[in-house]
This record gives structure tokens, sequence and C-alpha cells, in this order.
């Protein structure tokens, strides 16, 4: 690793990713990436948050957009390509960020300073956080969470080699179940200074 610090997180739908991400932005004083990544760029391109918002993490569909010379005209391939290019410009800068999602694993490969993590959790600990959450059924979060990682499952398959929540991908995949939220920041946090401090010592 180096002084900059890359935290790129994945995570399945209902584990707390998100929190955690926060949460670990929080301690370690760092800006968090997600969806206001799109407010960032339609504020430079004068574009529009709402509509970018439409296409966000969202897959292509085979068969109804075409690639041309290497280029997609699906929107949401376009638009995950501005996040793309929008976090290698601040990662070739030297800014040190956490992002959630939008393949940052695979975007940032090459740093020194990137951690990869993916979170996972058991079943009964991501339902039950999807039913507080969106005040729906058992049944309903069933299948809103199977809908979603299919989803972040597709998009981050059509955009990167490794494969969604497999652990060859990431430096380390954790159960946040396990632990809890609070937990797993802690931990998470320990790593990230665990990696500095190795980093500083081969030095």
């Amino acid at each position: 690793m180096s002084k900059q610090q890359l935290i790129a997180i994945g995570r399945e739908s209902g584990s707390g990713g998100y929190e955690i991400a926060r949460q670990l932005a929080k301690r370690l004083n760092l800006p968090l990436y997600d969806k206001n990544l799109l407010e960032k760029i339609a504020e430079e391109k004068n574009g529009d948050a709402d509509l970018l918002r439409k296409f966000d993490e969202k897959p292509k569909i085979i068969g109804v957009h075409r690639v041309v010379d290497g280029l997609s005209n699906a929107p949401g391939d376009q638009i995950a390509q501005m996040q793309f290019d929008y976090l290698l410009t601040r990662a070739r800068a030297g800014e040190s960020f956490v992002v959630l999602g939008r393949c940052a694993d695979e975007i940032l490969k090459g740093f020194p300073g990137l951690v990869s993590v993916f979170v996972l959790a058991d079943e009964s600990f991501k339902l039950t956080r999807i039913m507080a959450q969106n005040n729906v059924s058992q049944r309903e979060a069933l299948a809103l969470m199977a809908k979603t990682d299919r989803q972040r499952r597709a998009y981050h398959n059509q955009h990167c080699k490794g494969q969604w929540g497999e652990a060859g991908t990431y430096d380390l995949t954790i159960n946040s179940a396990r632990l809890g939220i609070e937990g797993t920041v802690e931990l998470l946090e320990h790593y990230i200074h665990a990696r500095s401090e190795q980093s500083r010592e081969l030095s």
C-alpha cells in the first residue's frame, strides 16, 4: 500500500454495505462515493442527476443495445463509464476515498493503496434489515433482495473480469452478520490500518 487509501466495497443487498462504507469513510476521514457520484458528474457536464440515477448500476439488456467500435449505446454503460472515469481521474490525482459498488474493485486495480472488500451476510440478517428499511413483508423482501443482487451481479460481471461476490476477486470478504455492523466496521478499520503499517515497514 501507499499513503493513498482507496477502499472499494461491494455488497449483497441487506448486508449493511452502505452503512459500513459510510462509517468507514467517517472513521478514516475520507470522502464516500456512491450515488453522489452522479450529482458530481451532472454538475461537471451540466446534466440531469435524476435522469442519470435511472440507469445507475443497471446492467444492459442483451440483444437490445449494441457495441460499435468498442462503444456501447446502452445508457447504463455510458453512465457507468462516466463514473469509472471520474474515479480514475481522482485516483490518478492521488486522492483517497471510499467507493461503494461501481466496479471499484476492478476499476482501481493496480493502485497500491487499494483495499477491496465484499460484504455478505446470512439471509435472516439481510431479510430483517430489508423488511425494516422498506417496510415490506418477508416475501416482498426476498423478492427485492434477489432482484437487487441479480442486477448488481450482472452489472459487475459485464464490466469486470473478476466475478461479483467471489472471494478471489477481493482482498477480503466478510459476513456482517457475525460481528454486526459496528463490529464489522471496526474489523475492517483494523485491517486497513494493518495494511498501511505493513506498507510503511516494507518501504
